[in-house]
């Protein structure tokens, strides 16, 4: 199956495909600070991920301090390049926002794709604007919890150091849509 790219509603989507296309995780930031336009409009992004019931059940955390950005380094297994990004966002779900309206379901689901559409946006954002960042979920939750001092019903999701890129990575390979796609049935 071909992807076809169209002109729709005025918008070239050609554009939107080669921002998700060319997105890249990026370890390797200049010393320089984001300004603060660009870090609200990709927070704006993420305000505009779609979300179960428009609930938008998640909080956000910026990390700018050095011995904070070390902590949280050292709470992702040593993974240093954490550290030395500009900004460190932090996406948490609020498991009482789902939970209120969805239960169970809503916390243990919904709350976390809520979430995951939010970075997703705040990342392709930050690629649109040339600021490099990158989706780490491997880190020590409990460590994490405790240096940022979220509630038990917060739980941070991911980090997301970001900064501007001294890097530019090779695409990874990627899975034939042959390899994943059925139709109607398995």
């Amino acid at each position: 199956m071909k992807v076809n790219l169209k002109k729709t509603g005025g918008v070239i989507s050609m554009e939107v495909f080669q921002t998700i296309s060319q997105r890249r995780s990026i370890r390797r930031f200049k010393k320089e600070d984001i300004d603060e336009s660009l870090v609200e409009k990709i927070i704006q992004a993420g305000v505009w991920a779609p979300s179960a019931g428009n609930l938008q059940s998640w909080e956000l955390i910026l990390v700018k301090n050095r011995r904070t950005k070390e902590k949280l380094s050292e709470a992702a297994y040593m993974r240093d390049f954490i550290a030395k990004a500009s900004l460190i966002m932090i996406p948490c779900i609020n498991q009482r926002v789902s939970g209120t309206v969805y239960g169970n379901r809503g916390v243990e689901l919904y709350s976390i794709q809520d979430v995951s559409c939010a970075i997703e946006n705040m990342l392709l954002m930050a690629h649109a604007l040339g600021i490099g960042a990158c989706w780490v979920g491997a880190f020590d939750e409990q460590q994490v919890t405790d240096l940022i001092g979220t509630p038990s019903y917060v739980r941070p999701v991911a980090l997301v150091p970001m900064g501007y890129p001294d890097e530019k990575p090779y695409p990874p390979p990627r899975r034939d849509v042959a390899d994943f796609l059925h139709f109607e049935e398995y």
